[in-house]
């Protein structure tokens, strides 16, 4: 009987459903890049290529909103044991440095819910990026080049 890879390769503190999903969306948004340099500006888009995109982004979606969270969430609470009654810092504990002055407590799940907010920041950063490269892919950088006389000087109209 034989052992899965991610079996033999444990590595303390890491979950293959989690990366797994992090680097499945990761891989298809960075799919978007090299397509969007093939695609031609200004093609028209057929009903089959329309559907195909729309079902695309979906599935991206979903994946960066929902299972890569999901995936975290459920990390931190089973493996990690992240829980409301573990507490980081308060009152009661003592905390090191500026952390011992706080009147309220910091719990390991709100530390995971923080981790999960800059998951969601991440993927809406990556989202406008991703947006803003396939809208601007075919317009032109303006040159700053001024136009040179035959002599070779760059020529500065006077007004």
């Amino acid at each position: 009987m034989s052992t899965p890879l991610f079996a033999v390769y444990r590595i303390p503190g890491a979950n293959f459903a989690f990366l797994f999903s992090l680097f499945l969306t990761l891989g298809l948004m960075a799919l978007i890049v090299p397509y969007s340099k093939r695609r031609p500006v200004g093609t028209p888009v057929t009903w089959a290529e329309a559907m195909l995109a729309a079902m695309y982004v979906f599935v991206l979606f979903f994946l960066a909103y929902g299972v890569v969270p999901h995936q975290f969430i459920t990390h931190a609470d089973a493996e990690l044991n992240w829980r409301p009654d573990k507490i980081l810092t308060g009152p009661e504990v003592g905390g090191q440095g500026l952390l011992e002055y706080l009147p309220f407590e910091i719990t390991y799940q709100v530390i995971r819910d923080i981790i999960v907010v800059g998951i969601y920041a991440v993927f809406l950063g990556l989202q406008i990026f991703m947006w803003s490269f396939w809208q601007n892919r075919g317009k032109k950088k303006p040159s700053l080049e001024l136009p040179a006389s035959t002599y070779g000087r760059p020529l500065v109209k006077k007004g």
